[in-house]
């Protein structure tokens, strides 16, 4: 499937699956720090980026985002290398392009929460939107086909990122979207539908909700969103089981020591496969366009989502098939003494 552009897959209803997560993927793999979180292996190791997009569009992704998520000038500056700020938003461009343009995708540029925003202080301001303007003017550079702007907890710094897009971006296309904290406002007080609305209406092309939130304490807000919005909704959760009591991923506890999770120990919180199935269907029952996951997202993941919205990416034929397992499948391929006496062993509970 090839694409022409955001505004023209999102028209009469179209949708596009989105691959994110990869700061928590790379950390993951033992090629980014937990803490700083700063997507070093552009520089480091070119060639996994690559490898990442390429696996993530085989899974059924739609788009390849620039990893250029915290690769901004506050985030090098914290770890010493402000130095290769540009070679490093550079070099994610160009990987992404040339994926984007291998595989007939998507390419998009990504700017993010600053980290030193503040609403009413004028100095925090001009240094974000500073951050804000080299970035998006590298994405026009290189090549972008849209914009994203993600993971603002102030509905104000998403406002800013828009307007900086509106400003220096050439015309592209954005998709703006807000962290859902544990309460159900922004952190400048805004409730998330009222915020988006005021994003769509201040000429963003998508608006919605990334990260912070799993699919069961994200849905809800997305729900409203979907009645105060017209313009396409975007949703991109963490595949983390969220609840009411502990409604995002840096609030969950870990169920045998009860001290935080996040981020190190949030593997014990991942969704299952089905609890992704299962948002899948509701996003897209909502009528979510824009959709896919965030941090902790997988290629086995991004695969059941693209399915979910009909598509049949090359990775699909490698989807589960229990029917050709010896021990659970089809009972006329398989002996009696495994289909029987294994499935009495291996699946029985010890406490019966």
């Amino acid at each position: 499937m090839f694409f022409s552009g955001l505004l023209e897959s999102l028209n009469n209803g179209g949708s596009l699956i989105v691959a994110e997560g990869y700061l928590f993927e790379f950390e993951r793999r033992g090629y980014l720090k937990a803490g700083s979180f700063v997507p070093e292996v552009v520089i480091d190791h070119p060639h996994l980026v690559r490898n990442l997009h390429e696996e993530f569009v085989h899974a059924g992704s739609d788009v390849v985002l620039a990893f250029t998520y915290y690769g901004h000038r506050e985030k090098m500056r914290l770890i010493g290398k402000e130095h290769l700020l540009e070679q490093l938003n550079v070099d994610a461009l160009k990987i992404a392009r040339d994926v984007a343009d291998r595989t007939g995708t998507l390419m998009a540029g990504n700017i993010c929460n600053t980290t030193i925003y503040e609403a009413g202080n004028p100095d925090a301001q001009g240094k974000t939107k500073a951050i804000f303007k080299e970035q998006i003017e590298w994405a026009v550079q290189y090549g972008a086909d849209f914009i994203v702007a993600e993971t603002f907890s102030d509905y104000s710094e998403a406002d800013l990122a828009l307007q900086c897009i509106k400003q220096y971006g050439n015309g592209l296309p954005s998709v703006v979207m807000l962290a859902p904290q544990t309460t159900n406002t922004t952190h400048d007080g805004l409730p998330y539908a009222e915020a988006c609305r005021k994003l769509e209406l201040a000429g963003a092309d998508v608006v919605g909700l990334n990260c912070h939130r799993g699919p069961t304490t994200m849905l809800p807000l997305l729900r409203e969103i979907r009645k105060a919005c017209k313009c396409p909704i975007a949703a991109l959760p963490v595949p983390y089981r969220t609840t009411t009591e502990n409604a995002t991923m840096q609030s969950l506890k870990d169920p045998e020591t009860g001290k935080r999770s996040f981020p190190i120990d949030l593997p014990a919180q991942l969704c299952s496969r089905t609890q992704i199935e299962e948002f899948a269907k509701e996003a897209k029952e909502i009528g979510i366009q824009y959709v896919g996951l965030c941090c902790g997202n997988s290629s086995h993941f991004q695969r059941i989502v693209a399915e979910v919205y009909g598509r049949k990416p090359p990775s699909s034929k490698f989807s589960p098939d229990m029917s050709q397992h010896y021990v659970f499948g089809n009972k006329s391929n398989f002996s009696l003494y495994n289909q029987k006496g294994l499935l009495e062993t291996v699946s029985q509970n010890n406490a019966e």
